[in-house]
């Protein structure tokens, strides 16, 4: 197709948890409206399963489903990368050379991860130790790590930046100490946390079981560190105190890295970039104040708040709610509360249920006290919710 004969009521950037969930509701909403969804991928993966495929409890196909299994029906896919925005135009420009035109655009691009951006990283990924659940390509290497462990340092990072579900750089961890725990190692081992963070989790109620659990299993917590560079022929870990700018270098048996991530180029160079690089968006009706044809949500939205899968929940039927709104020139009434929810994985069989809204406080589902870990939320974790994400939540019934 040459440029610029394509034109869509409403262009969808962005194939993933929230680009589809979006999709799916409009069009059950209103079957008549004319939809594209512009991805390039030909998988869909649910990635919350990853911290447990590291964990070996799940194989990567688990995760996995072809995309096009999961484009509602009646929308169009164009399988092609979106190159540049040109809200100004309502326009935008694929890798293929493309341009395509639309009346309303929802912006749902995710996170960028950026793996060259600790020395040594990109390089190391994979081999020498080093290993990270946000690959589906390397994933299977972290339970390579672990089960092969023997002993030593075990050191887990998270960068000093946003990430996609907060919770997972420590989930993996108690994991990881189970499997310590069951191959005779741990009574040799260090397990060494090392988190730009000045605590364990933002929400007190959640902090305090968390800080009980790094203190039962014996873990080594290194708030207000970062690491900047990692030199794997030796196994060294180069980490930075935020506050002093100090530096020292931990050696390590393995090291689960939390690459630093940041808002897609495509985004942060484009007009509808917040100061930060995000897509600027309302916290409360996820619509652009600069543009109010354009809607943000997920990760790729520049709002105050944890950057999880279930926050896409809350927020793709505000989204869709405020969209049909503003397509009747009618006042935009819904709102998002900031709602996010983090599955805290502590161990094999355990989990406990932090759910939290913008101002930190506890917004959760269950009638009881969901600081405590149980069984029962390790069942939802691992049985459930996958369910609920791939016959509810992307088929637009959640």
């Amino acid at each position: 197709m040459s440029a610029a004969d394509r034109h869509v009521s409403v262009l969808i950037l962005g194939g993933g948890t929230a680009g589809i969930t979006v999709a799916a509701r409009l069009r059950r909403a209103d079957s008549r409206l004319g939809i594209a969804i512009v991805e390039p991928s030909k998988d869909h993966y649910y990635q919350p399963l990853w911290t447990l495929v590291g964990a070996g409890v799940f194989p990567l196909s688990a995760s996995r489903r072809r995309e096009a299994d999961y484009i509602p029906p009646g929308v169009d896919w164009i399988q092609d990368r979106v190159a540049a925005i040109h809200p100004a135009e309502n326009a935008v420009t694929t890798a293929g050379g493309e341009r395509i035109t639309y009346d309303w655009l929802v912006v749902a691009l995710g996170i960028q991860i950026n793996w060259t951006a600790i020395p040594g990283l990109a390089e190391g990924i994979g081999s020498h130790g080093i290993c990270s659940n946000y690959s589906a390509k390397h994933v299977d290497y972290t339970w390579e790590c672990i089960r092969g462990f023997k002993g030593g340092t075990a050191l887990f990072t998270v960068p000093n930046t946003a990430v996609k579900c907060g919770g997972a750089p420590q989930k993996i961890m108690y994991l990881a100490d189970d499997a310590f725990r069951r191959q005779g190692v741990r009574d040799r081992s260090r397990i060494v946390f090392a988190s730009p963070a000045k605590a364990i989790f933002s929400v007190e109620k959640y902090r305090r079981t968390l800080e009980k659990v790094i203190a039962r299993r014996g873990i080594e917590t290194m708030f207000r560190h970062a690491l900047v560079e990692l030199k794997p022929d030796a196994r060294e870990a180069v980490l930075e105190d935020l506050d002093t700018h100090e530096r020292q270098t931990v050696a390590y048996d393995m090291v689960h890295v939390t690459p630093p991530m940041g808002p897609p180029d495509v985004v942060r160079e484009s007009p509808l970039a917040d100061e930060h690089g995000w897509c600027a968006a309302d916290k409360h009706t996820l619509q652009s104040p600069a543009y109010p044809n354009v809607f943000a949500l997920g990760d790729a939205a520049g709002l105050p708040n944890s950057k999880t899968g279930a926050a896409v929940r809350k927020q793709a039927p505000v989204v869709v709610a405020n969209l049909r709104a503003a397509m009747a020139g009618q006042p935009l009434t819904a709102s998002y509360d900031g709602y996010s929810s983090c599955p805290v994985v502590t161990g094999y069989g355990k989990m406990m249920l932090a759910e939290f809204d913008y101002d930190g406080k506890p917004a959760e589902s269950f009638p009881f006290d969901q600081a405590k870990e149980r069984y029962s939320m390790w069942l939802l974790k691992t049985q459930l919710l996958p369910r609920l994400y791939w016959h509810g939540m992307l088929r637009g019934r959640l």
